[in-house]
């Protein structure tokens, strides 16, 4: 719509990705640090949820129209447009998932909220790619008369996420309370954000989750990312590779309000490991990678969550944001290292160019499924 270099904005979302995953312990320790009668983390919903919803509108209009006025202009502002609206964004995001040690300290009620939030969020994002095409076409259609996708709609898709953002932060922000439990008060003072990542590297029992997570995250990464050349060029048949679209929303949605009831009845060490041999019998068979991956997720989520209580026992400071931030900091390098990933097994598989199905060897068949199922099973082993 904007006509905007491809090579400017590829090299924008990257940088700004790899910094997002370095500074999420940071964002973390801002939000444990925070002192105010709503407590530590409500207060980033209700000024972040407002901040980053007003920006994702700006970044829609194109700002304010700027885009077709001078754009040098507009891309320098862009940019950091952009990276202002990530700082805000993560301080929402970790906020919200760090609310839930300070919500309760049962771990089968944290259970039940990791499974709310990751229930709904599924749908959210989930569903935000059924209908943002007719949305755009629909808003189109309004201001031009034309079923196509115009600036109008996509400034209308932007007020409309813009909006539903502001309501479920402020929903957090004024519909709960966080519990001030005997172990958080005695806490003491975090320091400042640097000693983060000092928070981090003396927590052993969150450090061996994190590594296990952080295998399994580049091994799903470095499936998922090329399942459509599968479809393209083994199997010939590239439409039905939506149907992982459809898969992934089902699975989202039936496992993650199961979860807790498993969980009560199951320990969460056999749910992690029952995931991982799903996951192994997945990468065998090749089929049904998303239902144990949501298994393996949210316990990964719970297990980060508990490790707080460890931390704050062996080192006396409580550190619930930075915690909760190590695992959208690895599944976003995770999703770094996934456009590396897709581009080296394109080229050693010949998956390039105009080449087609009709054009692959059993050489490079053999090269995609060591690359894209086999070396990632043995990740997948390690964690």
């Amino acid at each position: 719509i904007y006509g905007l270099p491809p090579a400017v904005m590829g090299t924008l979302f990257l940088v700004v990705r790899v910094l997002d995953a370095i500074t999420d312990p940071i964002m973390g320790a801002i939000a444990d640090q925070t002192k105010s009668r709503w407590g530590r983390f409500r207060p980033w919903q209700f000024l972040a949820g407002a901040i980053s919803s007003v920006l994702i509108v700006l970044v829609y209009t194109g700002l304010f129209g700027l885009v077709n006025v001078n754009t040098t202009w507009f891309i320098v502002l862009f940019v950091i447009t952009f990276i202002v609206l990530d700082v805000f964004y993560s301080l929402r995001d970790i906020s919200y998932w760090g609310m839930i040690p300070a919500l309760s300290s049962d771990s089968h009620e944290r259970s039940t909220y990791t499974a709310l939030g990751s229930f709904t969020g599924s749908i959210g994002y989930n569903g935000i790619t059924v209908v943002v095409i007719p949305i755009v076409t629909y808003f189109s259609w309004v201001f031009t008369g034309k079923y196509v996708e115009s600036q109008s709609g996509w400034t209308c898709f932007g007020i409309i996420v813009g909006l539903l953002g502001l309501l479920t932060a402020w929903t957090v922000a004024f519909g709960t309370k966080e519990n001030e439990s005997a172990l958080r008060s005695k806490a003491q003072k975090n320091g400042n954000p640097i000693e983060a990542f000092k928070a981090i590297f003396q927590n052993d029992q969150l450090l061996w989750v994190a590594l296990s997570y952080l295998l399994y995250a580049i091994a799903n990464v470095a499936t998922t990312g090329v399942l459509i050349f599968l479809f393209k060029f083994i199997l010939d048949n590239q439409a039905a590779y939506s149907l992982t679209g459809v898969i992934a929303l089902v699975a989202g949605l039936v496992m993650a309000p199961l979860y807790p009831i498993l969980n009560k009845r199951i320990p969460r060490r056999y749910l992690y490991i029952g995931g991982m041999i799903s996951m192994i019998v997945a990468y065998v068979l090749l089929v049904l990678f998303y239902i144990p991956g949501t298994l393996i997720q949210m316990t990964a989520i719970l297990s980060l969550t508990d490790s707080i209580e460890y931390g704050q026992l062996k080192n006396g400071k409580r550190n619930e944001a930075v915690t909760l931030s190590v695992r959208p900091m690895l599944d976003k390098i995770g999703g770094a290292l996934s456009n590396g990933i897709t581009g080296f097994i394109a080229v050693a598989a010949g998956m390039t160019g105009s080449a087609t199905a009709a054009d692959m060897t059993p050489a490079n068949i053999h090269t995609f499924e060591v690359c894209a199922f086999y070396v990632p099973l043995v990740l997948i082993v390690l964690s």
